[in-house]
Order: structure tokens, then C-alpha cells, then sequence
């Protein structure tokens, strides 16, 4: 791509963020005039206004970096178009999927509004449960493109600092337990000694693979998931485990394969974009340390 088409790209990400913060803050003003017959006035306009706003984003970032190595080589023979588009595709595939959910929700308590003429309290609850459990999704979606993209810069180097790794565990935890929970699943978390302390690292970064783990696991588990922190004299560890079926001895060489997912091996429709793990083991690497997978 031309640096014009980058600088357009630019210029129309940050023009569409604008008007998605624009219509997320005018909602409680605009959105009863403009959709004055539908469930929860101020949601079409807000979700609308969150769309632009998450896309656009996007679109800037993406472009900004881009235009930055654009005329670097690749290794791979990949052009940046090409590369773009692999992304587009990722952020489409993955915003869906929350977004169906809880769609599928919000069809369900209008067809009730439109038999009954008044929505229950259990439908409100779960389409604010549906879309209190779908926030980590999307927040998982955006870090996992911006992180993509980082990791196309060959020369970056993590920024280490003293990090509260506890703290971080924790974090994740507390993000995921309303996912858990809704999916009859316990999710805790350990970490010995008790007083963990501080370690030198990318305090992002181990964010991101924590995450990506954590989000991997309750995928997966039917009762339970158990986050270990524990450490040495010379390094520590995270483990995250689950109660799931496992995985086949087949697939172990190819889960932290770049866009794997065990659908492919049996021809059917992805569930994911088969990322997140390749992204984890990617990060983990580059901060000097091993992911491991045991089953």
C-alpha cells in the first residue's frame, strides 16, 4: 500500500471513532427521537456509536503502524495488504461472535415486547448478563489485533519493569469469574508465597498471555479452572489448568500454531480465530520465557 493510502486509512479511522464517541455520548439525548418504538431507547444508538468507535479505532491504529513498516521486507513474502486484510478478517471473525450472543439475546426480549407488550425482569437480567460477559470478548478481540500488529515489528523488545504479577492474576480473575460463573464453572486462583512480590517483566504482556489462557480455558472446562502463581530462587510460573475432555496427542504439536484451531483437522466451521495461543507463546518467548502445554 501507498503512504496516501495509509494516510486516508488514518484520517478515516480517526473520523469514524469520532462520530462512534459522539453517538455514544448524544444516546441519552438522540436516541428516543430517532428510535422511539424499540427496547431500551438508548441501545441501538450506543451500540451503534460503540461499533464505529471500536472499528475505526482500529482502522487508525492499524494504518498508523502499518505506514510505519511498510517499507521494511518480510520474511514470510507477505505483502501488508496482505497482511491487513488477515487482520480485518480476525477483528470481523471475532467481533461477531460476541456480537451474535448478544443480539440473540435482544431479539429474544423484543419478540417477548412484541407478544406480551412488557419485558420480564429475567429478560433484562439476562441480556445484562449476556452483555456483562461479553465485555471481556471484546476487549480480548481489540488487544489480541493490537498486539498482532506489534508483533510484526521484528526489532521490538519488551519493556521490562517491576511488575506485580499477583496483581495481574488477579485482574484477569476478577474479569473472567461473571463468565465462569454463568457457565457453572469455579474459577480460582493461588499463588505461593503469599506474598508474591515483584518480578521484572512486560507487565503487558503477561496481561495479554494470562488472558489469553484464562479466556482458552473456560472454553473449555465443565466444573472447574485453577490459576497457580507460584515461584524460585531464578524464575516463577503461571499455570492454568482446566477439568476439560483435554487435547488429542494429534493436535499437541499444532496448538500454538498460527490460526489453528482443532476444526480445521476435522473440516468444519472455526469456533475462533485460533490466535490466542499463538499469540500467548509468541509473547511469552519474546519476554524470555517457555509456554508449555500439558494434557
Amino acid at each position: 500500500m501507498s503512504t496516501r493510502i495509509f494516510s486516508t486509512l488514518k484520517y478515516a479511522g480517526l473520523f469514524l471513532a469520532v462520530i462512534g464517541l459522539g453517538l455514544i455520548l448524544l444516546s441519552p439525548f438522540i436516541g428516543e427521537p430517532v428510535t422511539p418504538d424499540l427496547l431500551w431507547w438508548i441501545e441501538p444508538v450506543a451500540y451503534v456509536g460503540a461499533g464505529l468507535f471500536i472499528f475505526g479505532a482500529i482502522v487508525g491504529y492499524v494504518s498508523v503502524k502499518f505506514n510505519s513498516n511498510s517499507r521494511a521486507g518480510r520474511p514470510d513474502g507477505r505483502t501488508w495488504s496482505q497482511i491487513t486484510q488477515d487482520y480485518f478478517d480476525t477483528f470481523a471473525h471475532d467481533m461477531g461472535r460476541p456480537l451474535r450472543r448478544i443480539l440473540g439475546k435482544q431479539r429474544e426480549a423484543r419478540a417477548l415486547l412484541n407478544e406480551t407488550g412488557e419485558v420480564t425482569q429475567r429478560m433484562v437480567t439476562e441480556l445484562l448478563d449476556e452483555i456483562e460477559n461479553q465485555a471481556p470478548n471484546f476487549r480480548l478481540m481489540i488487544e489480541n489485533v493490537r498486539v498482532l500488529v506489534d508483533l510484526e515489528d521484528q526489532s521490538a523488545s519488551p519493556a521490562i519493569e517491576p511488575v506485580d504479577i499477583a496483581a495481574i492474576v488477579r485482574n484477569v480473575s476478577d474479569r473472567y469469574s461473571p463468565i465462569a460463573r454463568e457457565r457453572g464453572i469455579d474459577l480460582i486462583w493461588w499463588c505461593e508465597p503469599s506474598e508474591f512480590g515483584l518480578v521484572y517483566g512486560d507487565g503487558s504482556a503477561l496481561d495479554h498471555v494470562v488472558t489469553n489462557l484464562v479466556d482458552n480455558a473456560t472454553k473449555f472446562a465443565t466444573q472447574q479452572i485453577e490459576i497457580q502463581l507460584t515461584r524460585n530462587d531464578s524464575s516463577y510460573s503461571v499455570r492454568v489448568s482446566d477439568d476439560g475432555s483435554g487435547i488429542a496427542d494429534s493436535y499437541l504439536a499444532h496448538v500454538f500454531d498460527r490460526g489453528w484451531t482443532p476444526e480445521l483437522s476435522a473440516r468444519s466451521e472455526k469456533q475462533s480465530s485460533g490466535l490466542g495461543l499463538f499469540i500467548a507463546s509468541t509473547l511469552a518467548e519474546r519476554c524470555g520465557g517457555d509456554l508449555i502445554v500439558d494434557t
